[in-house]
């Protein structure tokens, strides 16, 4: 997430950052590091509970998809960077909404792969699309990766400003179970 968000789609201070799926383990992280370092988070969930949820982790607001268009509800909002990891029919909602020179990242496509790309949008407003994983990069990109993080996340979790999000617990005798 770091690398997607901060290193490839330059998240700054003071921008706004929308998650596609806020409650997952990596819009939970993504909330918590761009709320701490000045950002304004919209998510998107598929449910209330799991927005209120959301917002209790610094998420300035939510639509849950579900019950809006997502396009629709953040019409009038000026989105810097999206974290997308649904593909398929939210990119041109996507490019719909982002401002000029917006930054568009993917890290999955569980919505599909394929889609229609509107190229004259992206010429207008000067978009950026990039994605990534970190599956097949080499070691020395992940050790200056991993020292990035340590450098600049690890302060915030020392000062408490990240806090984990734990679901259930398992015994021990249960850790097996716990990965599946």
């Amino acid at each position: 997430m770091w690398s997607n968000v901060f290193q490839r789609a330059r998240l700054q201070t003071g921008e706004t950052f929308l998650i596609h799926g806020g409650s997952s383990g990596i819009g939970v992280t993504a909330i918590q590091l761009a709320h701490a370092l000045g950002n304004r988070v919209i998510v998107t969930v598929g449910s209330e509970a799991k927005g209120v949820a959301c917002m209790e982790l610094g998420a300035d607001r939510f639509v849950n998809y579900k019950n809006s268009d997502f396009e629709q509800e953040l019409a009038n909002e000026k989105i810097d960077v999206i974290l997308d990891m649904v593909g398929g029919e939210y990119l041109p909602k996507n490019l719909r909404i982002l401002r000029e020179e917006g930054r568009l990242v993917y890290i999955n496509t569980m919505g599909g792969n394929r889609t229609e790309l509107d190229l004259s949008l992206v010429m207008r407003k000067r978009l950026t699309i990039t994605g990534s994983t970190l599956r097949g990069r080499e070691y020395a990109y992940k050790k200056a990766l991993t020292e990035d993080i340590l450098q600049q996340v690890w302060p915030l979790l020392k000062a408490g400003k990240f806090k984990p999000v734990i679901y259930t617990l398992f015994p021990f005798e249960e850790a097996a179970a716990a990965i599946v």
